[in-house]
């Protein structure tokens, strides 16, 4: 009995171990969504300073929740400041309730008499509301100077803040949330050739003008000198029937990258490439037609998402009112064709059907020894 549960205990952990290294073996640089898996250590203090000095781009990359306790801390920061002010010149003055005025005391402020209504006097002049209960009297030089200032004070947080939600609501990421890749890529035959392939589709009707794509391969390799390269960038060419650059992107595309001798794809198999160790980028650049604004959108594969011997359902089709339908729910659906089980025997049975092609178009056997002469002159054979 004890040594039954102790075999489960075991297995349980055993199994446990195993689906641990294999989410350890997902862990990507470039996630699904396009986001950088990556953390700077050890960073010289004096380096933070950096983010201060560039600090319009620091407040427009910080977060929301962030963006919106900086609107509200500046505002309130700056009314209750100044009405310090206005409550530090009223009490100079001896406009507070309590203190002793004498006969003919000319107010600096009306109807500030006390830190209330000098928080409420200051929120009104910034926010220029003016109720018209409490106003300059104009008999104190230093209140003009003061509401000049922070008049303009209040102008400059306005148009900063304004100038962050803006700059952060017309962010070019936000346009590409709406161009997608297929959860998987496929391997299989394309025009002759061994291909990898990999679907793109922009959700808006807008288009994305002089869209480019490419990839990076990352993966670990050791040069001849032994040093370890951790995550050595190799590029990765993909294309579509139209090319490459500039691409008409008003409906969803295959791309394809061609495994040939010049690929790092070269020694893959089908049994091989579930224990490689890799990540595919891919990447779209374009300028969005409506902003003018250019965005990159980004995803990456690993062995683990790519199918060998598979290829996508067709997902575009036109209607009886000859509109061109795109159906979506088969944008990431691949169905198993016949492929080869590497491009090693692809390119042996292409090599030994080429050669059959070849032998069949010869008639006869060649008699390197045959020549060819013209006869000028008529000889009559039979004369002795």
């Amino acid at each position: 009995m004890v040594s039954g549960s102790s075999s489960r205990m075991f297995q349980l952990l055993q199994g446990h171990i195993q689906s641990a290294g294999h989410r350890s073996c997902k862990t990507r640089l470039v996630t699904k969504d396009g986001r950088c898996n990556i953390e700077f250590g050890n960073i010289e203090y004096g380096n933070h300073f950096a983010y201060l000095l560039d600090l319009w781009t620091t407040f427009v990359e910080i977060r929301w929740r962030f963006v919106l306790l900086l609107f509200v801390a500046s505002f309130t920061g700056s009314w209750f400041i100044f009405s310090l002010l206005w409550y530090w010149i009223a009490k100079s003055n001896g406009d507070l309730t309590g203190q002793n005025r004498t006969d003919g005391h000319v107010q600096c402020i009306d109807n500030v008499n006390g830190l209330t209504t000098a928080f409420l006097y200051s929120l009104e002049t910034q926010t220029t509301i003016g109720y018209g209960g409490r106003a300059l009297t104009g008999h104190c030089a230093g209140t003009v100077a003061l509401i000049i200032i922070q008049s303009l004070i209040g102008v400059f947080i306005n148009c900063f803040m304004c100038g962050v939600i803006l700059a952060k609501v017309s962010l070019p990421k936000k346009r590409a949330k709406t161009v997608t890749f297929s959860n998987t890529a496929v391997i299989c035959l394309k025009k002759g050739s061994l291909c990898l392939l990999i679907r793109v589709a922009n959700l808006r009707k807008t288009l994305l003008i002089g869209s480019q794509i490419y990839g990076k391969l990352l993966r670990t390799t050791t040069t001849p000198d032994g040093e370890t390269i951790i995550l050595n960038q190799v590029d990765i060419d993909f294309t579509v029937d139209a090319g490459k650059d500039n691409l008409f992107f008003v409906c969803p595309l295959t791309l394809y990258h061609v495994i040939n001798r010049s690929s790092p794809f070269y020694e893959l198999s089908a049994d091989t490439l579930p224990q490689q160790d890799f990540e595919l980028v891919v990447f779209l650049d374009g300028t969005a037609e409506s902003t003018s604004s250019s965005c990159q959108v980004r995803t990456s594969y690993i062995p683990q998402e790519i199918q060998w011997g598979y290829s996508f359902l067709p997902i575009i089709s036109r209607t009886k009112t000859g509109k061109y339908r795109v159906d979506f729910s088969n944008f990431s659906k691949s169905v198993r064709v016949t492929t080869p089980h590497c491009v090693h025997c692809f390119e042996t049975d292409a090599d030994h059907r080429n050669h059959n092609a070849h032998n069949q178009q010869k008639i006869g056997i060649d008699n390197l020894g045959f020549q060819v002469i013209d006869i000028h002159d008529f000889v009559d054979i039979t004369k002795m």
